[in-house]
């Protein structure tokens, strides 16, 4: 079975996308579109913006989504999925791509959820951190008893689990995870507590505009991050996708339980390889691309 999925935040790279813009009309007609929903001209940016306007969540997120959506697109009939899911911001490519949403509704949501994480982080200093080389049990141990906020929130592979939450709680995470054993416990250079209880005054922005978007049943089975379970009823996917901007990314979950449904290759869709090499990490010889053209 062939599964594809679809990175999140962190994945961009000053120039990305315009390749497809130039090999395409299609692809042209779709970011050309994309200009027009956002109201302002995010290819100037995407093919040759500086990094730092890059990696503005604004910007950042719809930048990611139109490369992997786009790309997906441009597959035609070698676009087969039997499986698919997305990182975080993916999750929204990837129900793009199995049909779950317009392109337009697609961006649309990925739009105002970047503004209002945007909005979020700004609210309330937070951050977050990565813990490497500690079991996740001795993590989320650790972090449930700390004075503040601070939660596991990226199961990202096998020894690697990111932290979020108020900056004070996140730092004194950081020094007792160390003292525990971690080989390392990095603060991230991100502007907030990604899928933490400090989101939650986007989660609830977003609930309506979720609410109000018409999700269909998808081509495939998709696998949620809340979940890391395959689902494919469409009321369900409204109401994990919501979930999903508070509770943790469970990435490594999500990939031992599509190996247990019999996967036999993961296809990248998007900037980078981060993905691939997280699918490494849970399972050395299963095969590995990046999608392209």
């Amino acid at each position: 079975m062939k599964a594809y999925v679809f990175p999140g935040q962190g994945a961009q790279f000053t120039g990305m996308g315009k390749d497809l813009y130039e090999a395409s009309q299609e692809a042209k007609e779709l970011f050309e579109q994309a200009n027009k929903i956002l109201g302002f001209r995010i290819t100037d940016i995407m093919f040759d913006g500086e990094a730092e306007q890059l990696k503005q969540t604004k910007v950042t997120q719809p930048a990611i989504f139109l490369h992997s959506t786009i790309l997906a697109k441009l597959l035609g009939s070698n676009f087969q999925p039997e499986m698919v899911a997305g990182h975080s911001l993916g999750e929204i490519s990837a129900l793009t791509a199995a049909g779950v949403l317009a392109f337009e509704d697609g961006l649309k949501l990925v739009s105002k959820r970047a503004l209002a994480m945007q909005a979020a982080c700004e609210a309330e200093p937070s951050t977050m951190a990565a813990i490497l080389g500690l079991e996740n049990e001795v993590v989320e141990d650790i972090c449930g008893k700390i004075d503040g906020i601070v939660v596991a929130a990226n199961y990202n592979c096998p020894g690697q689990l990111v932290i979020s939450g108020a900056v004070d709680a996140v730092n004194e995470a950081c020094e007792q995870l160390t003292e525990a054993g971690a080989r390392r416990a990095l603060v991230l250079p991100v502007g907030g507590a990604f899928h933490s209880p400090l989101m939650e005054p986007a989660r609830a922005e977003l609930a309506n505009a979720i609410e109000a978007t018409t999700f269909n049943t998808p081509i495939c089975p998709v696998y949620q991050n809340v979940t890391a379970s395959a689902i494919t009823s469409p009321d369900d996917i409204k109401k994990n996708l919501v979930a999903q901007l508070t509770a943790p990314v469970r990435w490594t979950q999500t990939m031992q339980q599509m190996i247990s449904d019999g996967v036999s290759s993961f296809t990248e869709v998007g900037p980078g390889k981060v993905l691939q090499g997280l699918v490494k990490k849970v399972d050395r010889k299963m095969p590995t691309e990046s999608a392209e053209i």
